[in-house]
């Protein structure tokens, strides 16, 4: 099983930044997947979660209306958009894959740092 991040960087206050997690080892279309952060200093929150087929989404209140989680399960891949990016959004972007009770998977987590 693997859950691999890219996209992460460096980006200014204002900019846009796309997160993906490549998925394999296992039916990712059965899997509810979410993206959490995790700042230094700070516990590891959610920032965004989508069900298995993409019908349902969730938000944390602190990235409602910038950041959008997407899913294409031909490709195996979830997607974070973040628009409008803060400084308080620098943080280890984690990919996080679970099917009921049963199965949890985690990226490595990839970087994002806003900053001027």
């Amino acid at each position: 099983v693997q859950l691999v991040e890219s996209g992460g960087g460096l980006v200014q206050p204002g900019g846009s930044l796309r997160l993906s997690c490549a998925a394999s080892g296992f039916t990712f279309s059965r899997y509810t997947m979410s993206w959490y952060r995790q700042a230094p200093g700070k516990e590891r929150e959610l920032v965004a979660g989508i069900s298995s087929t993409g019908g349902s989404t969730n938000y944390a209140d602190s990235v409602k209306g910038r950041f959008t989680i997407s899913r294409d399960n031909a490709k195996n891949t979830v997607y974070l958009q973040m628009n409008s990016l803060k400084a308080e959004d620098t943080a280890v972007y984690y990919c996080r894959a679970r099917y009921l009770t049963w199965d949890d998977y985690w990226g490595q987590g990839t970087q994002v740092t806003v900053s001027s």
